[in-house]
């Protein structure tokens, strides 16, 4: 059990979630992959490097994939933005992402061997566009564990109705007629057949929206006090921040319900007082 309100270092959640996992993932029979489902700067990476981490000092191999390395290339993008709506150029939402190119990489890992290496997608959030194939990483044999992180991950489409109501300034100003918010939501169709691809999934939830905003700006202010040219202001931040809010909104009002594991936190990360994962299913 973990300490009451404890912040753990990410290697002792990852061993309490592994041990959750673990006779499933022993049993399994080929790659088990675990969803790891977060919002922005809850530390889904983190806790997916970890785990990697912690598979290996129980001899599992594991890989860490994450959504964001499946992001459509730039150019994708601009032509999505032509087509479809200026908000797309934007990475990030549902619809900007290679669902073909994840999946081939599951099937991939799936009948790795030292002859026929799996590939991984890589992503240069720097350059905004993806690494070139010869720069990502190769896997040489099957993984016990594939640990499947994203911001959005196991999200289903939100009620048409809902869509009506702009939920920020974006939307009403940028997003007048609902066309771009309706396109988005509507793709999460799309992601059903991969979501339904994750033998269990787990959810760090954090209490709010407003903490999210704030994780997040907390991530940027290092980039800024170092000058770094993609360093956002606040006002850009603010901005950026609302492509992804109605859809965060939406997972932190939804998808803990449906979490095998659900990890609920405060807004300083620490978890509540006694948490432990349930007891592994046998």
């Amino acid at each position: 059990m973990l300490s009451a309100m404890e912040s753990p270092d990410a290697s002792t959640l990852a061993a309490a979630v592994l041990a959750r996992f673990a006779p499933e993932v022993g049993r399994a029979g080929r790659p088990f992959v675990l969803g790891i489902s977060a919002l922005q700067g809850a530390g889904k990476s983190s806790l997916a490097a970890a785990l990697v981490e912690a598979a290996a000092a129980r001899g599992w191999s594991a890989v860490a994939i994450s959504l964001d390395d499946v992001y459509l290339t730039r150019a994708e993008r601009a032509a999505l933005a032509d087509e479809v709506h200026p908000l797309l150029r934007t990475r990030g939402v549902p619809g900007t992402h290679d669902l073909a190119l994840l999946a081939s990489t599951l099937d991939a890992l799936a009948q790795a061997t030292p002859e026929r290496p799996a590939a991984v997608p890589r992503f240069d959030k720097g350059r905004d566009d993806r690494y070139p194939q010869a720069q990502w990483p190769t896997v040489a044999g099957v993984p016990a564990l594939v640990l499947l992180e994203g911001w959005c991950l196991g999200v289903t489409p939100e009620d048409e109705a809902a869509l009506d109501v702009p939920t920020n300034a974006l939307e009403r100003d940028e997003d007048p007629d609902g066309r771009w918010r309706r396109w988005v939501n509507a793709q999460l169709a799309n992601y059903a057949p991969l979501w339904a691809r994750i033998d269990a999934l787990v959810v760090l939830q954090a209490p709010s929206w407003d903490v999210v905003a704030t994780w997040r700006d907390e991530a940027e202010r290092p980039l800024r006090e170092r000058g770094d040219a993609r360093a956002m202001d606040p006002t850009e931040l603010a901005r950026f921040l609302q492509h992804y809010e109605r859809i965060s909104r939406w997972a932190l009002a939804s998808l803990a319900g449906r979490a095998d594991l659900p990890i609920p936190m405060d807004e300083h990360r620490h978890l509540p007082e006694g948490w432990q994962p349930a007891p592994a299913l046998r």
